[in-house]
């Protein structure tokens, strides 16, 4: 692991940041060459099952990609890695072709040996992606040295989100913090994912001086480090619970609470108010000051994987430049739907529509991308401590 001092003077890991970066970089500025659809040959009446996060597959997507192969999709829509793991476990993997874990989790699922390592010779648009991201599976998810078991898909961020015409961020109306969400002018009023939301409370406090700067890195390191430290953070939460009016659970809460649910500000991923500001709903989304939570979901192939041909087929649409463009905001095609992150898949900026850059350069300003938060890899002890932690604040 590479380290170095940021200019608070704190170690961070500099290649995870880094490769964030890069990849933001490249993923939003590289081309590639002609649309690619290995499947078109296939002719398919089959079927493919895939767990995805619930806003993952656009309409537009899915017609496309059945009229394109035959194949149908048969979509089970996802909010958490949680319940991905625990959909998977339940079954042994069993009813499903494809989940999408994020890139932090190769930790949690290597021991329950519920992939299969990916043949990147069935996937000619694997080419496409990019190779920071890319090189995270093969780094990361190579289980037993069999290879990879996971391919990027999709990158987005947690930030701040506010209802425009009823809040504004404090400093210069512009740049918010994660400490907006408990703050006593919305009290009653924001919502948060409890355990991200903590994490964020708890970037928070290193700038208050509650919490030493990059504690909450450092609660990584080892289960008494964690303790110490999430433990300032619930004793926090708990204190401020009123501020809470909602704990969202995936994108369709998030976008609710901002229109019918009371909230002005909110803790939440990108894509959701993404697609809100684009819709000319009085939503703004934005980098805090602290640094957006950053994170990339991938494609994986259960190990019980029925239909295989299928199988291959979904990845390969997935990560062609045209489908993967327009599914990030329709690409100007009015029925397309789309989900409002980011795409691993090089050149589909091109396809997506004339103010993606836009869009993008508002939510990300000045050095927003140089100051992103990438979640570090997270060992199963981590998640089930932060687990004791999380249901210790949603139930006080």
């Amino acid at each position: 692991m590479s380290l170095e001092k940021n200019k608070k003077g704190v170690e961070v890991d500099a290649g995870r940041r880094s490769f964030v970066k890069r990849s933001a970089a490249v993923s939003t500025a590289a081309a590639v060459g002609p649309w690619i659809i290995s499947s078109k040959a296939l002719a398919s009446s089959g079927e493919v099952n895939v767990l995805l996060w619930s806003d993952y597959c656009p309409p537009g997507f899915l017609k496309s990609f059945k009229e394109e192969t035959g194949i149908t999709v048969n979509f089970t829509g996802i909010g958490s890695n949680e319940e991905i793991i625990n959909k998977m476990k339940a079954t042994k993997g069993k009813g499903f072709d494809v989940c999408s874990p994020t890139n932090m989790r190769s930790l949690q699922w290597e021991p329950l040996d519920l992939l299969q390592a990916i043949d990147y010779d069935r996937i000619p648009n694997v080419k496409n992606l990019n190779p920071a991201m890319l090189a995270v599976g093969d780094n990361e998810w190579s289980f037993g040295g069999k290879g990879s078991h996971w391919l990027p898909q999709i990158w987005g961020t947690e930030g701040i989100a506010w209802r425009s015409d009823k809040w504004t961020p404090p400093r210069d109306g512009e740049m918010p913090s994660y400490g907006d969400v408990w703050q006593s002018d919305v009290e009653g009023k924001t919502m948060m994912r409890p355990h991200s939301g903590m994490l964020g409370a708890g970037l928070y406090l290193e700038t208050t001086g509650a919490l030493d700067p990059g504690a909450m890195r450092a609660a990584y390191a080892d289960e008494a480090t964690m303790r110490k430290t999430w433990q300032v953070v619930t004793d926090f939460c708990i204190k401020h619970k009123s501020q809470i009016k909602l704990f969202w659970n995936d994108a369709d809460s998030q976008k609710n609470g901002f229109m019918s649910g009371g909230v002005v500000v909110g803790q939440t991923w990108d894509g959701p108010p993404t697609v809100q500001m684009k819709e000319g709903k009085p939503v703004i989304y934005r980098a805090p000051i602290e640094g957006s939570l950053a994170w990339v979901d991938g494609l994986c192939i259960s190990s019980a994987a029925e239909n295989v041909d299928e199988t291959y087929a979904f990845l390969d649409y997935c990560f062609d430049a045209k489908a993967a463009g327009r599914s990030i905001d329709g690409g100007g095609i009015a029925d397309w739907g789309q989900h409002g992150y980011n795409s691993a898949v090089l050149g589909a900026d091109k396809h997506a529509s004339a103010d993606y850059g836009k869009w993008f350069n508002q939510i990300y300003p000045g050095n927003s991308l140089a100051n992103l938060w990438p979640w570090p890899k997270e060992p199963q002890w981590y998640a089930d401590v932060r687990t004791e932690y999380r249901n210790k604040f949603v139930n006080a």
